[in-house]
């Protein structure tokens, strides 16, 4: 145990579980509560019984798409692991939980082509100074040796990957490890603890190879054991353990073990790295800057449960958290109603919370994930959640039946507090509301879990892209207004200018009238009544970049008023504008695209292919191996991109688009659009 780990007071741990899509998390998690007592069988995804992914969702689609929760004990200490979504589209659900963990497991398959996603996950580690493991799962599956795959994976790391086992073999299947900090041997057993044996004499010199090599990793950070390198002089085994755990703590290293989850390998050892190594509460408290705060709690994320309510799971930093507390957040106040244990999502009542422990406070109606809480007033920290991820994938969602309307609101409400990743936006121009998420999935899980927990029915479709038409000649039209029913009628008489402007000018208006023609009272009226026009064209979409100019006309002393040149104005365009060439807009976006260095042609492609412009490219700052393409993108072409992007990019590649112009769209692509909008209007 390292010196700081070893002058911290005991308390209870909160691990993140990460890895790529598919790598086994929700499996190691279940072998962890097998291994340690907390459930009496070991269940498997594939049979749907696990203790993690219970959610119906998570089982239809077989894939973790919230984060799982499980405290156990371990040699009487208390670890809460959360096991947190690999598919790219999940995984800002993990974003609150890495501010306030003590340290990560990364799982990872022994194959080259998930190092793109291990990079993605290891760079956002880093970023957060959070110490990590790196646990190759599957190791009885690889085809490749455990002293290639290493090197194999380091380029995901910034960090040295310093391996800390090696396999033992019988018949091209891992039958156990000799771990090298210890310099002991083990065979696995079914469902057991491992057997210790002696080192293999074959394997005595690869033991001694490695052991050096790890050693030689550590010594770059400790010149003491660098010295004793030197001197061939074999270092205390304290002095080893040491090394390990600060280094680990101070996130210089990222020490590899293996083993298999499915068949119960190596969770044992797995679990006593972390319980000699993981730092305590009070090293993260000082890494977040609450070192010295009386009380304090981050929420990490947010359930709203069937029957329970709103639960807000929460790391306790500082302090003491019980039932019936009044906490405080900024101007917030709030009572807690229970304080509980998660076992997936199954909530148990419990005592007080103290440092360390990572539970559920029930019916913080107020409170959002992220947020900081101390149960003293105007005392809570700014620890900050960290950057949600820019939606990528949107659809316009509506629902049902007319009256569920107000219901459809509020349980999204519901579903974005849940996932803050997921966000809803009010198009009053194209009269929708759009659902906009990581992708496809995002979505469609976000739907299922709408119907299933609220009993709400949507409906989604591709969002309309907001066009804009605008002209190119310059024309002079008359509108004329009467009418005549009995009493006062209406008369409004004006003669107008048409022509375009620069294009983002927008619309400007002016008048030229002399001798009162058009009485200064009603010119006001007239422009309304051109607006009132420009929000649908000719071509039936809004007109930008015109200015017109009020240059005649005339008025009844009697008959006329502020609706007749109203009127008047409105039908002067609709006479005027159509002799302008009215011609089709469509946003263009600034996109700016992220990808691994070798998919960089093939992103490209794609780009061209979506009638993009591609302006220039180059490295990602920070991001070894990576490239940034710069370009301008239709957003009719956008709309499904990203399922383009992660399919050429192993799963990982991303945007972000912004408004950047309006160009104009002539030709097939305009007939189209042009096609779709009058068989709307029919």
């Amino acid at each position: 145990m390292g010196k700081a780990q070893g002058q911290l007071a005991r308390s209870a741990r909160c691990i993140a579980l990460v890895g790529p899509y598919l790598s086994g998390k929700t499996t190691l998690l279940e072998s962890i509560l097998a291994r340690t007592g907390t459930i009496n069988r070991q269940g498997a995804t594939a049979a749907k019984n696990t203790v993690g992914d219970a959610s119906d969702e998570a089982r239809h689609h077989g894939m973790s798409v919230e984060i799982n929760v499980a405290t156990v004990d371990f040699l009487g200490e208390s670890f809460t692991f959360l096991d947190c979504p690999g598919s790219i589209e999940f995984q800002a659900d993990a974003a609150g939980v890495f501010a306030a963990c003590d340290a990560v497991v990364v799982v990872c398959e022994p194959d080259e082509k998930k190092v793109p996603g291990l990079q993605l996950i290891l760079k956002q580690l880093e970023d957060h100074g959070l110490p990590h493991f790196l646990f190759l799962n599957k190791i009885d599956k690889a085809e490749t040796r455990v002293r290639d795959i290493v090197p194999m994976l380091q380029p995901a790391s910034t960090k040295p990957l310093v391996l800390r086992q090696v396999p033992i073999w019988e018949n091209d299947i891992v039958t156990g490890f000799i771990d090298l900090a210890l310099e002991r041997a083990h065979i696995y057993r079914e469902h057991a603890p491992s057997q210790v044996v002696d080192i293999p004499s074959a394997l005595v010199g690869r033991e001694q190879e490695a052991r050096f090599s790890m050693l030689e990793k550590l010594a770059d950070y400790d010149d003491e054991l660098l010295e004793q390198l030197l001197e061939d002089v074999p270092p205390p085994r304290d002095k080893v353990f040491d090394d390990l755990s600060d280094e680990l703590r101070d996130g210089l290293i990222c020490p590899v073990l293996f083993g298999s989850a499915e068949n119960g390998n190596g969770i044992l050892r797995l679990l006593k790295a972390l319980r000699h190594e993981a730092p305590f509460v009070s090293v993260t408290a000082e890494r977040l800057g609450v070192a010295d705060a009386a009380s304090c709690a981050y929420v990490m994320k947010t359930f709203h449960t069937a029957h329970g309510g709103k639960l807000s799971l929460a790391r306790i930093l500082a302090g003491q958290f019980a039932d019936g507390a009044t906490v405080y957040s900024g101007d917030k106040e709030e009572r807690i109603a229970g304080v509980f244990s998660l076992l997936g999502h199954e909530p148990v009542k419990r005592g007080a919370a103290e440092p360390g422990d990572t539970v559920a406070f029930g019916r913080l109606d107020g409170i959002q994930t992220g947020e900081t809480l101390s149960t003293e007033k105007d005392a809570a920290a700014d620890i900050g959640a960290g950057e949600t991820a820019d939606p990528v994938f949107g659809l316009a969602i509506e629902a049902t039946e007319k009256k569920d309307d107000v219901k459809l609101t509020a349980g999204l409400a519901k579903i974005i507090e849940e996932d803050p990743s997921l966000a809803i936006t009010h198009n009053q121009a194209m009269g929708e509301m759009v659902l906009w998420g990581q992708g496809e999935m995002h979505l469609r899980v976000a739907l299922e879990r709408l119907t299933r927990k609220y009993g709400i029915a949507a409906t989604t479709h591709p969002r309309h892209i907001p066009y804009k038409e605008t002209i190119r000649k310059t024309t002079e039209a008359r509108g004329r207004h009467r009418k005549q029913s009995g009493g006062h009628g209406q008369f409004g008489d004006v003669m107008v200018t048409i022509g375009p402007l620069p294009r983002g000018e927008g619309f400007a208006f002016s008048d030229k009238i002399t001798g009162g023609v058009v009485p200064k009272n009603y010119i006001p009226s007239v422009e309304n009544g051109v607006r009132d026009y420009l929000t649908s064209g000719p071509l039936g979409f809004p007109v930008v970049d015109v200015t017109v100019c009020l240059v005649d006309g005339s008025f009844h002393s009697v008959d006329s008023s502020d609706m007749a040149f109203r009127q008047a104005g409105r039908l002067a365009m609709s006479e005027g504008l159509p002799q302008c060439q009215p011609v089709l807009l469509e946003p263009v976006m600034a996109v700016e695209v992220a990808m691994p260095s070798e998919a960089t042609a093939r992103v490209n492609s794609i780009v061209v292919s979506h009638r993009g412009q591609i302006l220039g490219f180059d490295t990602r700052p920070g991001w070894p191996g990576w490239d940034v393409v710069q370009a301008n993108i239709p957003e009719a072409e956008i709309q499904n991109l990203i399922v383009e992007l992660r399919s050429a990019t192993a799963g990982v590649g991303t945007f972000h688009a912004k408004l950047d112009h309006l160009a104009e769209l002539t030709g097939k692509a305009a007939d189209q659009v042009l096609a779709h909008r009058g068989a709307q209007a029919a």
